[in-house]
């Protein structure tokens, strides 16, 4: 009986031990996660008033947007340290701080493909070879430029799709932006019937797609070549640009009208 008394006691002065500790601890940990809350709360408040500053004074809004996100996580990561040291784990902050360069090692090796990722979001937002609504295509995707993040590169298919492409990916493979400057160039094929008179069947061609009002009609004229023979026909290849600076429709819309004028200017021709 002796024994078990004793034993309970022991029980009983250990929880009371911890629940001292977790009174003691409470203040700390509530502080904590003031401190914790606060800094989440004042990072956002700091990436919109910098990316509204910086979209003011800079040209290139992607990269405005590049660095007020690398703002607020610097700032969530000082307060993070602090909520440590708060929390009495200032030796571990220190020693993570003086071992800096096996962590980075340790670290970069277990998560070097976000490392990358990172480094390569960085170089494309000061080399900026794209721009928030050009169109560009990595890979086997093509869609508009949305948003350049941390890691990836966010684009907007024509389907409506929304993808997000590692940086590196886009570091590491060709890059092809087909409205850096502007100017977006279409492509067709149309036939002409054997034994026609091309260069009277060429000549309407270019005379429909010049009546459609959104290509380009004087510094880039489009043009109408006889690339291919086939049987009974020939094939003409349409090109035409326009200009996605100033058109106020959208290229889907224009490469319609184009290619409509164009085929009932041909009907026309020959059922005449």
């Amino acid at each position: 009986m002796e024994r078990f008394s004793i034993f309970f006691s022991d029980i009983k002065s250990e929880t009371q031990q911890y629940y001292d500790a977790l009174v003691a601890f409470m203040p700390k940990l509530l502080l904590a996660a003031v401190v914790l809350v606060a800094t989440w709360f004042i990072a956002r408040q700091v990436r919109k008033l910098t990316d509204r500053r910086l979209k003011r004074q800079m040209e290139d809004p992607l990269l405005a947007e590049f660095l007020a996100t690398m703002t607020r996580a610097i700032i969530f990561i000082i307060g993070l340290l602090l909520v440590f040291r708060i929390l009495g784990f200032g030796g571990i902050t220190a020693s993570i701080l003086a071992g800096a360069g096996i962590t980075a090692f340790v670290i970069g090796f277990a998560l070097r493909d976000i490392g990358e990722n990172f480094l390569a979001g960085i170089l494309m937002a000061f080399k900026r070879p794209f721009r928030v609504g050009d169109l560009v295509e990595s890979g086997n995707v093509r869609g508009v430029v949305v948003a350049l993040n941390i890691r990836d590169t966010q684009l907007k298919t024509a389907d409506g799709k929304d993808v997000y492409i590692p940086n590196a990916n886009i570091i590491k493979n060709p890059l092809f932006n087909f409205t850096i400057d502007g100017y977006l160039r279409f492509d067709f094929l149309v036939g002409l019937p054997s034994g026609s008179d091309y260069q009277k069947g060429l000549q309407i061609i270019e005379a429909a797609v010049l009546k459609t009002p959104s290509i380009i009609k004087k510094r880039r004229i489009p043009t109408a070549h006889i690339t291919g023979i086939a049987p009974g026909k020939v094939d003409v290849t349409v090109s035409f640009w326009i200009d996605t600076f100033t058109s106020t429709e959208t290229a889907e819309k224009i490469r319609s009208d184009v290619m409509k004028n164009v085929q009932l200017a041909l009907e026309q021709h020959f059922n005449a």
